[in-house]
This record gives C-alpha cells, structure tokens and sequence, in this order.
C-alpha cells in the first residue's frame, strides 16, 4: 500500500512509502538533504515496518525532531491504515 505523509518540524515537505505485507518496498522523500534522505530511504527497503519505526523513532535534528523520525511517524501511520 502506498501511503502520503506530511512531516512536520522538518525540511522535507512529504514522505511517500510503499508497504507490502509488512515489509518496506519505497520511501521517497521530497525535500529535505537530498545525500541524508536518499541514503535513509535505501536503507529502509527490505526491512520490516516495525523495526524501522524502532531504529528511527526519537532521532534528532532539529526542532525536537528529524526526517527519519517523521519516517517513524509516517510508517506507524501507513500500518494504522492497513490495519496491521
């Protein structure tokens, strides 16, 4: 299921993520540090939904918050959408 998040707090302005039976196939970042999003992103495919949000939930930049941790946010919104 694909899923449109708006990040709040940071640079990027939205987070597209395509889940499948749990596991991550995207993440796609408009905005925000282009090298840092793209590296996150790629590093994400493949694994389970739950142990992203573990890994990034709470990581810091600024304003008390990060794309990775906006990514935690949005992936915990996408799995209350599918019911999981």
């Amino acid at each position: 299921m694909k899923h449109t998040y708006i990040p709040k707090g940071v640079c990027s302005r939205q987070i597209t993520i395509d889940v499948e039976d749990g596991i991550i196939k995207s993440v796609e970042f408009v905005g925000g540090c282009a090298g840092n999003t793209a590296g996150v992103s790629k590093l994400c495919v493949g694994r389970k939904v739950d142990d992203v949000i573990e890994l990034l939930r709470g990581t810091q930049c600024r304003n008390g918050t990060s794309c990775p941790d906006q990514l935690s946010y949005a992936l915990e919104e996408t799995k209350e959408l599918v019911g999981a």
